[in-house]
Parts: structure tokens; sequence; C-alpha cells
């Protein structure tokens, strides 16, 4: 991939952009918050050629909003599995709303 390449790919939400020192700075957390979000299985940061962990915007968003339920006194533990329920439930929203779309177009009879 040549840098050329790269640029285009910035304003792709899971492309890993950011460096594990960037991303804490970001959220204004510290690295080992970042790390602890990993061992408990959150967010998983792709690796750079060197190893270094690289993080993307939508994990970004993630930790951010384990950030606020711990620094409302939420347990990290506790914090990751709730926003891993409520991405899952996000999720499940958007494929309903999805197939609700397509059964109405499927069946136009049905929708009036």
């Amino acid at each position: 991939m040549t840098a050329d390449d790269s640029f285009g790919r910035l304003d792709d939400d899971g492309y890993p952009a950011y460096t594990m020192g960037r991303a804490a700075d970001m959220l204004g957390t510290t690295q080992g918050f970042l790390r602890a979000l990993g061992e408990h299985r959150l967010i998983t940061p792709l690796r750079s050629a060197g190893g270094h962990r690289r993080y993307s915007r939508y994990q970004l968003r993630i930790a951010a909003r384990a950030r606020e339920l711990v620094d409302q006194g939420t347990p990290i533990e506790a914090a990751c599995r709730i926003v891993i329920l409520e991405d899952q439930l996000e999720e499940a929203q958007r494929l309903n709303a999805e197939y609700r779309r397509a059964a109405g177009s499927a069946n136009p009879a049905a929708a009036a």
C-alpha cells in the first residue's frame, strides 16, 4: 500500500490510523487504560508491521464510551460488558430496520 492509498482510507471508520499514544491523548486517558480494554476484549487493536498497537475511529468511540462509564464509577469489567451489549443492541436494531425495509419493498401490497 502506498502513502496515497493510505490517505484514501482515512475516512474509513475501521482504518487503524491512530497509535496507542495518540489514541490515549485523544481520549484523555492512559495507555494502560487502552491495554485494559484490550485485556477485557472490548477492543482489539491491529498491529503495525513493527508490532505497535493501532486504533481506528470506531475503536476510539467504543473506548470513549467505556471511559465515560468508568469515570461515573462503573468497574472496568462491567463497563466493557455494558459497551459490548450496547454495541450488539445497536447492530441488532440496524439489521432489524434493514430486514423491515427489505420485506416492505418485497411485498408492497402488505405495506399499504
